[in-house]
């Protein structure tokens, strides 16, 4: 099944954080040669109403991607944290 030039999902990885559920999609390009990540952010805003937020992350981007996301991750987790650091 194709949606505007793209195919469905290849992979997809939900993760619950309380309101919130982040879904991380493999995609391939139309010709199906070339794969990206879609990340989405869905939250809770009425009974049935979700308010969702999504990026895309291309292939020549992963490395740097997922360096930065492990940098941030461990400068908060280290010198934040660790520390007792408030965030306001």
């Amino acid at each position: 099944m194709e949606n505007d030039g793209y195919k469905d999902e290849i992979f997809t990885k939900r993760v619950r954080a309380g309101k919130r559920t982040y879904f991380f999609d493999v995609k391939s390009t139309k010709s199906e040669k070339d794969y990206y990540i879609t990340i989405t952010e869905s939250k809770r805003v009425g009974d049935d109403e979700y308010e969702k937020h999504k990026i895309f992350l291309y292939k020549e981007d992963f490395e740097k991607f997922k360096e930065a996301l492990a940098e941030t991750v461990e400068h908060v987790q280290t010198q934040l944290l660790e520390h007792g650091v408030e965030v306001r």
